[in-house]
């Protein structure tokens, strides 16, 4: 069972989300939390796999209480998929992006991709976050990166940067899921990025050189 905390400041919304994720069978609301604050102490005593946090609450707000987390996994739900959030989500390495007019499935597939290891975005934010969120330091940077790759590890960075998930990069390169979920891991580190999708904004701004 994979243990998820709420936090939003809306009763209603944090009411409809738990119903929706209980729905699943395998996801298990253990606590909510109407604030950033409240959701950093729920998180750390009841020992959450994932967290669900609102971007704008009081006291404190998502990503800041994504930034004061170090064990569960992150999906930031929000109403606004604009530039600004989905770049600030980004550097503070959240796992998942979702906007809160999806689909009651996508929430679902969004908490447990991320429990599984895997970045999540939204389909709504993903056809336009390649275009308008770059990388700092900008295409060469991207490229001088990415050159310490090692050749296999670049067709998977590729297949990564296509929005694949790790069994279907190994099907596509006739590896287990597994090794894909290695090969990623040293990915990450070998180009600093905390997540899939900082490593496929990376991939993107390479080839631009």
């Amino acid at each position: 069972m994979i243990k998820v905390l709420v936090a939003d400041d809306e009763p209603l919304i944090t009411a409809g989300i738990r119903a929706v994720l209980e729905s699943a069978g395998d996801l298990d609301v253990v606590a909510v939390a109407a604030d950033g604050r409240e959701a950093v102490d729920a998180a750390r005593r009841h020992r959450v796999d994932v967290a669900l946090l609102d971007l704008a609450m009081p006291v404190m707000g998502g990503l800041a209480a994504a930034a004061a987390l170090s064990g569960p996994r992150v999906v930031v739900l929000t109403a606004f998929g604009d530039e600004a959030n989905v770049r600030l989500a980004l550097r503070q390495g959240v796992d998942g992006f979702v906007l809160k007019n999806c689909a009651p499935d996508e929430l679902i597939r969004a908490v447990r991709a991320v429990h599984a290891g895997e970045a999540y975005l939204s389909p709504a934010v993903t056809r336009h976050v390649l275009g308008m969120v770059a990388v700092d330091g900008g295409a060469e940077d991207a490229a001088r990166r990415l050159a310490a790759l090692t050749p296999r590890e670049s067709d998977i960075a590729a297949l990564v940067a296509e929005g694949l998930s790790n069994a279907e990069v190994g099907r596509r390169v006739h590896m287990s899921e597994a090794t894909i979920k290695t090969y990623v891991s040293r990915i990450l580190a070998k180009l600093g990025c905390q997540n899939r999708v900082q490593a496929a904004l990376l991939v993107r701004d390479a080839s631009r050189t």
